[in-house]
């Protein structure tokens, strides 16, 4: 019995750590775990495949991948490579990436919603076995897998704004929402990702699964206090997007960014610890987890913070919070 709560193992972590965070996380009941791919950190296809190796049961996601950083039928391959050896376990996700890393390698595309589209729709094909000939943002002519997937793994989208969340609705399977995502941002996301699923006719639910950073502590302020520095860098990274818009601290955060990320994380109302992240003693964390599955996410996957305390804050999670969650 698992609890609709995941794991999310940041690029943070030394690629060295991650099997054996990925092990605990299995054995103190989490549902999945989550990787990440920050460039220039680690590589998510190799990392997802090692905690993979070291676990029994538990599925990996990889979110995400960039749509752009490799051929798509390099990550196909990759993808068709992974679901083979560790069947029905393997979620991977891709997204269009950071614009700035993008831009250090020249590869930034016009139009991102198409790279985005036509990564996942190449990538579905050729898992499923097709020959595939585009013309498109990357080029493949009459590529074919020799070992395609027996079963195409669900996949994931990061997205943010309405036009992506709507266009993962229609040809994915799930949305990854991001850090500092508030129980708003989960409904209007729910509401456009419900949407796009509709006007391509797919009957099927699709999954929100949502990054929060994480932090457990029996005196509720210290673990508000302790993702303070953490949650200023994501809001400062995420300005003019609409997890900030939505939530509507756009002005007050731009004012509060002139300073920097330190500035943001000396002086955010408590309230946007209340409400982006999930901080608290085991009690008040549980109930927040559940605010966001009431607003309409799958699974609320912690991102525990400050980071060194990342296997303490596993086991508390595992301990103490899930037991107050209901289990499938």
């Amino acid at each position: 019995m698992t609890a609709p709560v995941g794991l999310l193992i940041g690029s943070h972590i030394p690629p060295a750590d991650i099997p054996r965070l990925a092990v605990l996380a299995e054995e103190k009941g989490f549902g999945e775990v989550w990787l990440t791919e920050d460039l220039w950190y680690s590589s998510g296809v190799i990392t997802a495949t090692a905690a993979l190796a070291a676990t029994a049961s538990i599925p990996i996601g990889l979110g995400i991948q960039s749509a752009v950083s490799r051929h798509v039928s390099i990550q196909a391959l990759d993808f068709a490579t992974i679901e083979a050896i560790f069947p029905g376990r393997f979620w991977p996700g891709i997204g269009l990436g950071l614009p700035a890393w993008l831009n250090q390698m020249g590869i930034m595309p016009k139009s991102p919603m198409r790279a985005v589209r036509e990564a996942v729709e190449n990538t579905k094909a050729l898992l499923a076995g097709e020959t595939v000939t585009v013309d498109g943002i990357h080029q493949l002519s009459e590529i074919r897998l020799a070992y395609p997937a027996q079963e195409v793994p669900p996949m994931y989208i990061g997205a943010v704004g309405p036009k992506s969340i709507q266009q993962t609705g229609r040809i994915a399977d799930g949305l990854v929402a991001s850090t500092t995502s508030g129980t708003a941002y989960i409904e209007w996301a729910r509401k456009l990702l419900d949407a796009g699923a509709a006007e391509a006719g797919d009957t099927r639910h699709k999954r929100i699964v949502t990054f929060a950073l994480f932090c457990g502590d029996d005196d509720p302020q210290v673990a508000r206090d302790a993702l303070r520095q953490s949650l200023a860098f994501y809001l400062t990274i995420m300005q003019g997007t609409d997890l900030i818009s939505v939530y509507g601290i756009d002005e007050e955060l731009a004012e509060l960014a002139t300073g920097g990320a330190e500035r943001v994380a000396a002086e955010m109302p408590d309230a946007w610890l209340e409400d982006l992240a999930i901080a608290g003693t085991a009690e008040q964390c549980a109930a927040k987890i559940q605010a966001f599955l009431d607003a309409g996410s799958d699974s609320v996957i912690l991102f525990p913070a400050p980071f060194e305390r990342g296997e303490e804050l596993v086991r508390f999670a595992g301990e103490r919070v899930l037991p107050l969650l209901p289990r499938s």
